[in-house]
């Protein structure tokens, strides 16, 4: 299916938040994720389905000083 990640567009196999997560490489990393807006908590990703023209939003926190 085609959904937008990070503002660009993505072609996925995947019908959940948690699989596309993996699928799209970020694996078991601490993320922050969206979809159409809305934030998504890291316990509600397996079930959360995604729709065709969906849009994610996955964000990594920033470390330094």
């Amino acid at each position: 299916m085609r959904i937008t990640v990070n503002g660009e567009t993505a072609e996925i196999r995947s019908a959940t938040l948690a699989a596309a997560i993996e699928e799209l490489g970020y694996g078991e990393a601490r993320v922050a994720t969206a979809v159409n807006e809305t934030f998504v908590p890291s316990a509600l990703r397996e079930g959360h389905e995604l729709s065709p023209g969906d849009r994610l939003e996955i964000l990594a926190p920033r470390q330094g000083g």
